[in-house]
């Protein structure tokens, strides 16, 4: 088992943590998991505050990125992979389930046939249990749909990287009414997740800290199954099923998913620029 080194960097405006996970045994490889790119829906600008921690982080400690990963095309935040690969290089890598969001996103937008849904917009598509190495370290990748089709978490030695799949104890478990999301796919996700070792952290993507806590980054499989408000050990499929659909027809849409997504899909590039140099962004109608 090879050392690594887990760094974090919270982003405040989508509560996003992003995570530089580094092994310690070769030349400092390393990986970078969910990253933001700093956007503002009121101007419509873009900027690389966010990524640009991570660019230094990397630099100063003389790191070499081979992965920059995400675990499913986020809709509440821009992913910064192109920018982080262009400064940083590494390779980009995704779920193969992206293909199904890609497809049922191009039909919302009514993307042309320039955008393709083969999910070649990334570098990589991780199948359900395929193995990665960086350096003298490496991870597996768990296929947890529900959230998406294309949620997976990345298995790191003692640690898993959990995306969306499920939150810290007081805030419970994931929404499951995007496209093709099913509460049931996801408690058996997250049983999945919980069979692991007591003693695995578990690290976040989101945290919103409820009643005022201050934010974590970090739980473990253990204090998952003792308080999990939504899957602690006892809660069954239909009472988990139940709580999440009354749950999820209550919520409102994420205020960033339709910027997110579209850009998400691309593997975080714009779409292709119109005849004046500038790149749109779609907003459908009544649709969804």
């Amino acid at each position: 088992m090879a050392n690594v080194r887990i760094d974090y960097f919270f982003h405040p405006t989508s509560n996003t943590y992003t995570y530089v996970v580094a092994e310690e045994e070769m030349a400092g490889h390393c990986v970078i998991i969910d990253s933001v790119l700093d956007y503002d829906p009121k101007s419509g600008r873009t900027a690389t505050a966010a990524a640009d921690e991570i660019v230094a982080h990397i630099r100063d400690h003389n790191l070499v990125v081979d992965w920059i990963l995400e675990t499913h095309p986020h809709a509440d935040h821009i992913t910064a992979a192109p920018y982080l690969k262009e400064q940083l290089g590494g390779r980009t890598g995704i779920g193969q389930g992206v293909c199904q969001v890609q497809k049922n996103f191009k039909a919302v937008f009514n993307l042309g046939d320039e955008f393709t849904t083969d999910g070649s917009q990334f570098d990589h598509l991780f199948a359900e249990g395929e193995r990665f190495a960086f350096g003298a370290a490496s991870g597996q990748v768990w296929s947890t749909p529900g959230h998406t089709p294309a949620c997976i978490c990345y298995l790191i030695e003692d640690a898993v990287f959990v995306g969306d799949t499920i939150f810290m104890p007081d805030f419970g478990s994931a929404r499951c009414d995007f496209p093709d999301g099913d509460a049931r796919t996801l408690f058996h996700s997250v049983k999945r997740l919980l069979a692991l070792p007591p003693e695995t952290r578990m690290f976040m993507c989101h945290d919103y800290g409820p009643g005022g806590r201050k934010l974590r980054w970090l739980t473990s499989v253990a204090e998952q199954r003792a308080n999990n408000k939504h899957m602690k050990d006892g809660v069954d499929e239909e009472e988990f099923v139940a709580m999440r659909t009354a749950r999820d027809n209550e919520l409102d849409m994420p205020a960033l998913l339709l910027p997110s997504v579209q850009v998400n899909i691309r593997g975080g590039q714009f779409p292709p620029a119109e005849e004046n140099g500038v790149s749109y962004l779609k907003m459908p109608l009544n649709t969804v």
